[in-house]
C-alpha cells in the first residue's frame, strides 16, 4: 500500500476533505536522470494537494491523518488513464486511414476520435469498478508538550 500523511481541512457530508504535501523522493532515486516525475515535482514546488476521501474513521477537521492506495488500484488506474486513449487512438488511425483510402487526412482525423471516445471511456471506467480511490487508514497521534 502506497501510503501519504495530511491534515484533515473539512468535512463534508461522510467525506474528509484531506490536504497533503507532495514530497519528492527524486534525491535518493537512481533513476531520476530519466524520469518525468522530477520535472514534474520541480514545476509545482511541492505545493500542497487536496484529496476528498470517504471519512471511515470518523475524523475531525485538524487532524493528521494517513491515507493509503493500494499498489494495485494505482497500477490500474493508470491502465485506464494511459493505455485506453492510447490504443483507441491507434485503433481510430488505423481504421481512418483504411477507410478513407489512404489518407492522411482520415488518418488524423480518425486519430482524434479515438481519442476523445478512448478518454470517454477512460472516464466512464473507474466510476463503475470502483477501489480507485484513497481510502482514510488512521488518525496520527500527535504528542504535544508543553514548556513549564
Amino acid at each position: 500500500m502506497i501510503t501519504e500523511t495530511g491534515k484533515v481541512i473539512a468535512i463534508k457530508g461522510n467525506h474528509a476533505w484531506v490536504q497533503t504535501i507532495r514530497a519528492s523522493a527524486c534525491q535518493s532515486c537512481s533513476a531520476r536522470s530519466g524520469c518525468g516525475q522530477r520535472a514534474l515535482a520541480s514545476v509545482t514546488g511541492g505545493r500542497a494537494n487536496q484529496v476528498l476521501v470517504a471519512n471511515t474513521i470518523d475524523a475531525r477537521v485538524g487532524d493528521e491523518v494517513t491515507i493509503g492506495i493500494e499498489e494495485r488500484a494505482l497500477l490500474g488506474a493508470s491502465m485506464v488513464v494511459y493505455a485506453i486513449p492510447l490504443v483507441a487512438m491507434v485503433l481510430a488511425t488505423i481504421a481512418g486511414h483504411n477507410l478513407s483510402g489512404g489518407s492522411d487526412g482520415g488518418a488524423m482525423l480518425g486519430a482524434a476520435a479515438g481519442l476523445a471516445v478512448g478518454f470517454l471511456l477512460a472516464r466512464l471506467l473507474p466510476g463503475r469498478h470502483g477501489g480507485y480511490e484513497p481510502k482514510l487508514l488512521r488518525r496520527n497521534q500527535v504528542t504535544v508538550r508543553t514548556c513549564l
